[in-house]
């Protein structure tokens, strides 16, 4: 019978062990302000990507040019978008590669994915498809549990 008993030693081991891992588990090994600095940043240029696509259009409007229909105002707004969107890729690449570790953190991830995936609201949900919709809900679901608005109007 001494196989199934343990020791004081070894059950005061085991507890010790279980009593730590448990309390690591329910204390935050971090918070998520790296994520929510890099969700400013990136709501930011976004603001700016917006903001210098209606400028453009302001700009040739004010002057009676029809830039958003004309080659030169297409390639002005291009320029700008670009230069934009390059300053945004490594923001967003780093949203993708922090972990979240608190609720607002996955709020940012989940909010950056449906602005990566903004087309799939493009439509109403019962005309996009099974993939598109599964992913879609998920990405709902999981701005409703963590109190973050889509990046977009409905």
């Amino acid at each position: 019978m001494q196989g199934s008993q343990s020791s004081d030693g070894e059950d005061a081991l085991f507890e010790s062990s279980h009593s730590e891992s448990s309390a690591f588990l329910l204390m935050p090994t971090d918070d998520d302000a790296g994520l929510l600095a890099l969700e400013t940043q990136f709501n930011e240029l976004a603001a700016e990507l917006v903001t210098a696509q209606n400028a453009s259009d302001a700009i040739g409007l004010e002057a009676g040019l029809p830039i958003h229909d004309s080659e030169a105002g297409q390639d002005a707004k291009m320029r700008k978008a670009e230069a934009v969107l390059a300053r945004l890729a490594p923001i967003e690449q780093a949203i993708m590669a922090t972990p979240a570790r608190t609720i607002a953190g996955l709020g940012v991830k989940a909010r950056h994915a449906a602005y990566v995936m903004s087309h799939y609201w493009e439509a109403p949900i019962d005309r996009i498809d099974w993939d598109a919709r599964a992913v879609r809900l998920l990405i709902e679901a999981v701005c409703n549990f963590t109190h973050t608005p889509l990046p977009f109007a409905d």
